[in-house]
């Protein structure tokens, strides 16, 4: 009877190990095809394992369902056992932790565990500042039901993205509807819920790949939207969905010759187009090779064959190691789009960025009153107006929002601090000047005792910067300010002494700072130039030439050999020759000064005493630099 029992014990553990092993060999399989939703209903019965857990709070991950993988990720992080977490757990905790508003938690994970110290606080109290404006959103699909994104302005109507179409099968990746394209009429005065909404050309429309992202020409004869391909392609033993740009024409009314656009592949995605105002630039996202991070904002030239050019990366002023999405061109030319890899709320944030000299500065995140925890992008700014659209899962699902916004005052400075460039030593009391970009002083100011400046600016405008302090070499350092006020602009002017910086300049014991030279010879109660002090005077006018900001005093001695009044005169004249020795050879007047100290300082006071050595030491020239 025992044995009978025994073998029951077993038989039901052998069922079960073989149940458990059945359904997680399930989970992984959909969970390696991304059908998320059904992957994490069967991970959620299995045993609470590291492994199960983290592909548990996986699939509410990447459903953007972040209150649940939160709650499924911090049993993970708890337990404490930092060997068994990879940089990319961390990377996913961290944003659902934006994703959560648990911004203190965040912070700790970014500077500890991905080195990457940061306070949301401070870059709240820093974007209050600088953002150019601050956002009034008003939902207009909320009461569509089903995810509505993605506004393209076509004419005086909308087109945008919904999974509204029931007929449409289910996306295993989120378990609903593919999505269409649908139009809208422009609300009108006082009502902002978009009405007489109906499904796109059925030409564009299909049932089993999904539309998105439209964006006409402004004769609305060409359009541009995404739309995935129907094969799957298999990128590192995964199927991965690719999604392409298409190009379709509007021919007598119909929308015709729709076909992936040259520089897209089966291999990488292309998606969310968007036009630059005069129809010159087709701008897009994609994840081709020797992108960035995982997606990247392109741009490709359409030719007048309306043929395209080449892709062009915008580089690191936009692109980040993670993802970038959903560019748009306004009149003005600035650029915006949403990033998850850059500094934000969490999800994806908008983003801005204006073109100096033909180039995008560094993106500014547009600030907390358009951007939430969630996922916020498709910005749509209405021509040079302040409203516009812009799309948001903040609800919980995808809605699209209208907006107005309103400009605010915003301050601009640089700050930093003058040290010097060999010992490192502060530099209090250091001139700082700002210049524009044509050589015009702005403005100035004194460094505190704590050597620092601090000098207001304005953004995307390019600027030179001095700092200057008596005996130093000015230092002129340039940069183009951009929309992220002082987060970039924290510049340590070093200067250079001329001591430092030549061998022929030294200080003294009292702190005064000479320029050795060999000594200028004078006849006898004379004070004319002789060739041997050209030479030696040349030194000087070269060193003044490479220094224009250098002013020094010339002082003359003489020997005791003669009347008390007679030698202070005679050095007056040596040194007033010295001076005029300089003028002549091109150095400005208003640099030189000169003082006769006669028989007053000699270096050797041997009185009436002196050797023919002695009293030739003590008649000399000396060059004491005052700046």
């Amino acid at each position: 009877m025992r044995t009978f029992k025994l073998f029951i014990v077993l038989t039901a553990l052998v069922i079960s190990n073989v149940s458990f092993s059945q359904s997680k060999e399930k989970a992984d399989k959909l969970y390696e095809n991304r059908a998320y939703v059904d992957a994490a209903e069967i991970y959620s019965k299995l045993p609470k394992t590291a492994k199960t857990l983290e592909k548990l709070g996986d699939c509410y991950y990447y459903n953007s369902e972040f209150e649940k993988a939160y709650k499924v990720y911090k049993k993970i992080y708890d337990r404490k056992i930092e060997s068994e977490l990879t940089e990319s757990f961390y990377l996913k905790y961290y944003d659902v932790l934006k994703g959560t508003k648990n911004y203190e938690e965040a912070d700790e994970v970014s500077t500890v565990h991905l080195n990457d110290p940061f306070s949301t606080e401070n870059f709240k109290s820093i974007l209050k500042r600088i953002i150019p404006y601050e956002y009034e959103l008003k939902p207009i699909t909320q009461d569509l039901g089903g995810s509505n994104f993605g506004i393209g302005l076509y004419g005086n109507k909308v087109v945008f993205a919904s999974t509204q179409n029931l007929k449409n099968p289910n996306y295993k990746w989120n378990g609903k509807p593919y999505l269409d394209l649908y139009e809208a009429e422009i609300p009108k005065g006082d009502t902002i819920i978009i009405d007489s909404i109906k499904p796109f050309d059925k030409a564009i429309n299909t049932k089993k790949q999904h539309e998105s992202s439209a964006v006409f020409t402004k004769d609305g004869k060409t359009m541009y939207f995404s739309r995935n391909l129907k094969k799957r392609v298999d990128l590192d033993s995964t199927k991965v969905a690719v999604v392409s740009i298409f190009k379709a024409e509007l021919v007598d009314n119909e929308w015709t010759n729709i076909e992936p656009v040259s520089f897209s592949s089966e291999f990488y995605s292309t998606m969310h187009p968007a036009l630059n105002s005069d129809e010159t630039k087709l701008f897009f996202s994609s994840d081709m090779p020797n992108s960035i991070g995982s997606f990247d904002i392109f741009y490709v030239d359409i030719l007048e064959d309306n043929t395209f050019g080449e892709p062009v990366n915008l580089g690191p002023a936009i692109n980040s190691e993670r993802r970038e999405h959903f560019p748009y061109v306004a009149k003005d030319s600035t650029l915006y789009f949403a990033s998850n890899g850059k500094y934000g709320f969490g999800g994806l944030d908008l983003f801005s960025s204006s073109v100096n000299k033909g180039k995008f500065l560094d993106a500014l995140n547009l600030g907390e009153t358009i951007n939430s925890e969630k996922d916020d992008f498709a910005f749509v700014v209405v021509d040079s107006l302040n409203t516009g659209y812009v799309s948001s899962n903040r609800s919980g699902i995808d809605n699209i929002y209208t907006f107005e916004r309103i400009p605010t005052e915003r301050e601009y400075f640089i700050e930093g601090l003058v040290t010097d460039k060999v010992t490192g030593e502060l530099l209090p009391n250091t001139t700082v000047t700002l210049f524009d970009e044509d050589g015009n002083m702005i403005s100035e100011v004194i460094a505190g005792e704590d050597a620092r400046y601090k000098l207001k600016t304005e953004p995307n405008k390019s600027y030179s910067l001095e700092g200057f302090q008596p005996k130093y070499i000015p230092e002129i350092t340039f940069f183009d300010t951009n929309d992220s006020g002082n987060i970039e602009f924290n510049i340590e002017l070093e200067i250079e002494s001329y001591k430092d910086a030549e061998e022929i300049v030294t200080d003294d014991e009292d702190g005064n700072t000479f320029i050795e030279l060999e000594n200028i010879y004078f006849d006898f109660a004379k004070w004319d130039i002789k060739p041997q002090a050209a030479n030696t005077l040349n030194v000087l006018v070269a060193l003044l030439k490479k220094y224009p900001r250098m002013e020094i005093q010339l002082g003359a001695h003489t020997d005791s050999r003669a009347g008390f009044e007679f030698n202070l005169e005679l050095s007056k004249k040596r040194a007033k020759a010295t001076l005029e020795y300089l003028v002549e050879n091109g150095i400005s007047r208003n640099r030189l000064t000169y003082k006769g100290y006669g028989e007053t300082q000699p270096l050797v006071p041997c009185g009436d005493n002196c050797t023919e050595t002695e009293f030739s030491i003590n008649r000399r020239c000396e060059f004491l630099i005052l700046k």
